[in-house]
């Protein structure tokens, strides 16, 4: 029998081992999982995903593009004369505001590489482009500093249920901004 092509087979599997972390959380997600989900024999998740670490790799890459869309349609901190802390807590709002599984898919995933050395370096990724991004308005060191607070201030948020305060947010984060 011949193979049938199927060039979105890859990525059917990752959204499917979305939804399942999404359903079931991460400890739920294996190739069989994500096989069933997405419909496809197991073979070809392990033929796409050698591990599951490779999975959640994939995974965790187009989780992290939800934020991203965020900051992207909101400019993305172009204008050098924007309010850095208005800017920041807005693409908190705006990311905390829409569907809150993708956001707490992203933060399991995230917080997966504390376990799972193979996350780490995707997890990095978007910490380090946020902080490239917020660098262009202040110093490195602060950029660092103000992507640590978005991550608590989120993280609380998805914890306690609370809902997000931008007002809050964006007054804690001017008081870490240097004034000129």
């Amino acid at each position: 029998m011949a193979r049938r092509h199927d060039p979105e087979r890859r990525q059917r599997i990752i959204d499917a081992a979305i939804r399942v972390v999404g359903e079931k959380g991460l400890a739920g997600l294996s190739h069989r999982t994500a096989a069933a989900e997405a419909d496809v024999p197991l073979g070809s998740t392990t033929y796409h995903f050698k591990s599951l670490d490779e999975l959640m790799v994939a995974a965790l890459r187009q989780a992290n593009e939800g934020f991203a869309k965020v900051v992207a349609a909101r400019g993305g901190l172009e204008d050098p004369d924007a309010d850095l802390a208005v800017e920041l807590a807005g693409w908190m709002g705006e990311w905390l505001a829409g569907d809150r599984t993708g956001v707490e898919l992203e933060y399991e995933l995230y917080l997966a590489a504390l376990r799972r050395p193979a996350l780490r370096p995707v997890a990095a990724e978007w910490a380090d482009h946020l902080a490239a991004l917020v660098a262009r308005h202040t110093d490195p060191v602060t950029a660092r500093a103000l992507v640590a607070l978005m991550d608590g201030i989120c993280l609380q948020v998805l914890l306690t249920g609370v809902p997000y305060d931008e007002e809050y947010a964006r007054e804690v984060l001017a008081r870490m901004i240097p004034r000129p």
